[in-house]
């Protein structure tokens, strides 16, 4: 589990395969590197990858095929030159961003990009060759002040459109700066993932309870469409 929150920037080498070597630039490679132990979790522009190797600058991780084919790791030439790192957060750590768990949804791209007087206001939308895989992942998930994690970074949605195909972000000069947001061009590919709780609400909202006649004689719930105030008053809800 992470926060969303970024320690440091690294590069990407292949290795070969599903191999990959994560090399941290000197700045803050003491934040990701201390302490880091084999089989910890890494977040690598979001994505939650595992420590193989240490090495002196950095670690090296494999990656899965769905990793590969959902995420910009397997095509690095369309994403941002280097890559956010935040290691896992610890028991009693401060949550500072939101619950980002390194799985990844889908990908976004960068519209554009515009300076205000105190942010930068960042719209994404689906890759051209991705519709169909934004619409099915990403898009129901938007949320006007909702959360969604860009590259590994916890922000805030400031608006998208009824249909999802868009949203945009408003982002801090120390975010901006500190993240390798401000390394995208127009058309750069970003790793998203949305809030889990939304993902969670989806599912409990879209689940079909039993009919009544296939319930055990001794299950009282009724289907969710029967729920009353009559109903929670008589089980001493109300």
């Amino acid at each position: 589990m992470f926060t969303g929150l970024i320690q440091a920037l690294g590069t990407v080498q292949p290795l070969g395969g599903d191999r990959f070597q994560l090399s941290c630039l000197p700045d803050n490679a003491a934040v990701i590197l201390h302490n880091l132990a084999i089989g910890d979790s890494v977040a690598v522009d979001g994505i939650c990858l595992t420590v193989e190797e240490i090495l002196t600058q950095g670690f090296v991780a494999t990656a899965s095929d769905e990793t590969l084919s959902r995420t910009t790791l397997g095509q690095r030439h369309q994403a941002a030159t280097y890559v956010n790192l935040e290691t896992s957060i610890q028991v009693g750590s401060k949550l500072g961003g939101h619950f980002v768990t390194g799985h990844i949804d889908g990908i976004g791209s960068l519209q554009d990009s515009v300076k205000t007087a105190n942010s930068w206001i960042m719209c994404f939308t689906a890759p051209a060759s991705l519709q169909k895989s934004w619409q099915r992942h990403i898009a129901r998930f938007l949320v006007p002040k909702g959360s969604i994690a860009v590259n590994g970074v916890s922000l805030t949605i400031a608006e998208c459109d009824p249909q999802g195909s868009w949203f945009k972000v408003a982002v801090i000069p120390h975010s901006y700066a500190q993240t390798n947001l401000s390394y995208l061009q127009p058309g750069s590919w970003v790793n998203l993932e949305s809030d889990i709780l939304g993902k969670y609400v989806e599912r409990l909202l879209g689940y079909q309870v039993p009919s009544a006649n296939s319930l055990p004689m001794n299950d009282i719930s009724p289907p969710m469409n029967d729920i009353s105030p009559e109903f929670l008053a008589e089980h001493g809800y109300l």
